[in-house]
């Protein structure tokens, strides 16, 4: 203990019995055997640790105060470092037969991520027949379900399934729905017509709440913002971007200080522009003249550089090719392209070209797509100019959440 003048006495300092009986927040008194000293109080601060002494001469207290020492303001840092660590969450994860590929490299990127099947049957009259194995087992557990709804006939055997997980006592449910199918039927321009991606929003919506409460949706680069408006308040949609594996694949190109990013239209910049504000930048737009679309640069120098169109979907292919074609006119040294969701009905897909080394009038060096559409990266996969982005590895962490 470290004394303060004037010096403890010596019957202090040579104590033999002393009787305590305290608490760390209340007085308590020490007796000494030597008579000739005063009766005193101490007065302890927190924690009974380290303590400094404090004499008074004549009747008044000492006082043992605790000093404050490193080791407990190092202790507390620890304490809350720790505390700020997350608990990695365990999670099962459904898939159907087309996500299987992508449902393996999601648990491969987490050993806290297990794969759970589904029978995916029919009865003769072709509706589903469908089971869930071991259903008991996953009471309790946080439950994943990754859909694809690729067609409208797979799609109500999957929403049978969605809408049975919640119900099995599972403590959360998490839709992973990477392409929102019906995303570019948002808007009604005539009297008539049917907006299914508010559809669509509203059969989600009424998911079952699972123990935990609300379903949460797990979508990508969805193709309105304001369409996150059209989901009720029985599920939480989280929307995610593809654009982070694009800048990754960007920075690794050997001509990544000269990339221009070009948008084909003012929807694709509005978008995502915030996202990819450090490149420089071209803005498209399309003219109809007659039955003509006719795509022109608005902003932006694409002279000598290695422009990438970015959007978040393709379809036919038709207003890529009109804006690779205006940027080959005006000097793009290079062109590819990225899109989130690459559909390509019909295999439209066959109509890009790659460049065979820096032809960009005739074709691309790169398209990169995310493998959000399962039935076109079977098809396009090892064909230049198409280089698949896996969402694995945001969907394993947005599962985290």
């Amino acid at each position: 203990m470290a004394a303060t003048s004037p010096p403890l006495p010596s019957s202090f300092q040579n104590q033999k019995t002393i009787v305590s009986n305290f608490s760390a927040t209340k007085p308590f008194s020490i007796f000494l055997n030597d008579k000739k000293s005063s009766r005193f109080r101490c007065r302890f601060e927190n924690q009974p640790s380290n303590w400094s002494v404090e004499f008074l001469s004549g009747t008044e207290s000492v006082h043992l105060i605790q000093n404050s020492p490193p080791s407990m303001s190092m202790a507390a840092a620890a304490s809350a470092s720790d505390s700020a660590v997350k608990t990695v969450k365990k999670v099962c994860l459904f898939y159907c037969a087309e996500t299987k590929p992508l449902a393996e490299r999601i648990a491969a990127q987490s050993d806290a991520i297990e794969l759970r099947s589904i029978n995916w049957r029919t009865f003769e009259d072709g509706f589903p027949n469908l089971f869930i194995p071991n259903a008991h087992g996953i009471r309790g557990q946080n439950v994943a379900f990754l859909a694809s709804f690729s067609s409208p006939a797979v799609i109500f055997e999957q929403l049978s399934v969605i809408y049975a997980l919640p119900k099995l006592f599972i403590s959360s449910f998490t839709l992973v729905l990477p392409f929102f199918p019906t995303g570019t039927s948002e808007r009604m321009e005539d009297e008539g017509d049917v907006a299914t991606a508010f559809t669509l929003a509203r059969i989600l919506s009424h998911i079952p709440t699972s123990r935990g409460g609300p379903t949460s949706l797990v979508t990508f680069d969805i193709h309105a913002l304001q369409e996150r408006f059209y989901f009720g308040d029985n599920i939480l949609p989280c929307f995610e971007s593809g654009i982070p594996l694009l800048k990754n694949r960007l920075q690794k190109l050997p001509d990544s200080d000269n990339i221009t990013i070009a948008f084909p239209d003012d929807g694709a910049w509005k978008r995502f522009h915030k996202q990819l504000q450090h490149f420089p930048t071209i803005v498209c737009n399309k003219v109809r003249i007659g039955d003509q679309r006719i795509v022109r640069i608005k902003e932006g120098d694409a002279a000598g550089r290695h422009v990438v169109i970015v959007d978040d979907l393709v379809q036919s292919g038709g207003t890529l090719i009109e804006c690779q074609r205006v940027l080959a006119v005006n000097g793009a040294a290079k062109i590819s392209a990225y899109v989130t969701h690459g559909i390509f009905p019909k295999k439209s897909w066959q109509r890009f070209e790659h460049d065979n080394g820096g032809c960009p009038e005739r074709g691309l060096t790169y398209f990169w797509i995310t493998d959000s559409c399962p039935q076109t990266v079977k098809e396009v996969k090892s064909k230049p100019p198409f280089e698949i982005l896996s969402l694995a590895g945001s969907i394993a962490a947005a599962l985290q959440i």
